[in-house]
């Protein structure tokens, strides 16, 4: 009985990592959509945002089927819990990979992001795929070490969007309130999304050691 509870748990455990992967994918094409643009790319990160949810759903069903039918305890059932908890983080993730393809998708064919942004937002999206597939990682290996690697890594897509916002807050702005709101939007989406991808590898902390990672204040 407890061999076929651990296979349960790694299965959702390559549910998670699955999950991590997509909206790694999402977030690296939502950028390309969004700079190039793109609408036809848009539209598929937007489709493809259903395929994410429905690994969630799966992945809370299965979880709680297997804490009615194993009345989990200690670290097993700190692992069902944790898997909840890191499927809502990575399901948000995905969402804001579908709002960044909306930002595309609304302003197409123009572009969302002045010329002068353009290698700043394109860094955020490349911040933003790292720490999801380091993210990911983490969740397959359990690397306690990696884990907390994350909470130093995320300090670049803090430096991007505050530089982004330097640039919005410029008194010498050359671009319309509309173009500023999309820039912010998308500023804040990035940032969110490396958000939920800390939050996984905090997760993960908790989960092999019992002790949860506060967050910085």
């Amino acid at each position: 009985m407890r061999d076929a509870y651990r296979e349960e748990l790694a299965a959702i455990t390559d549910g998670l990592e699955r999950m991590a992967r997509l909206a790694d994918s999402a977030i690296g094409r939502a950028t390309t959509a969004l700079l190039d643009p793109d609408l036809q790319l848009a539209e598929r990160v937007i489709a493809s945002d259903e395929k994410l949810d429905q690994l969630q759903r799966d992945l809370e069903d299965r979880t709680i089927a297997v804490l009615a039918r194993q009345q989990p305890v200690a670290t097993e059932l700190r692992a069902a819990v944790t898997a909840l908890r890191i499927s809502a983080d990575l399901e948000r993730s995905g969402d804001l990979a579908v709002n960044v393809a909306k930002l595309a998708r609304r302003r197409y064919p123009d572009d969302a992001v002045p010329s002068e942004l353009r290698a700043t937002v394109l860094e955020m999206g490349h911040v933003a795929q790292r720490l999801m597939a380091k993210a990911a990682d983490v969740i397959a290996t359990r690397d306690i070490g990696a884990a907390l690697e994350l909470e130093g890594d995320d300090d670049a897509m803090d430096d991007l969007h505050r530089a982004l916002f330097r640039r919005l807050l410029d008194d010498r702005w050359p671009h319309s309130v509309e173009a500023a709101v999309d820039v912010t939007l998308a500023g804040r989406f990035y940032e969110r999304f490396a958000d939920h991808a800390v939050s996984v590898a905090r997760r993960v902390v908790y989960l092999v050691t019992g002790e949860y990672e506060p967050a910085d204040e």
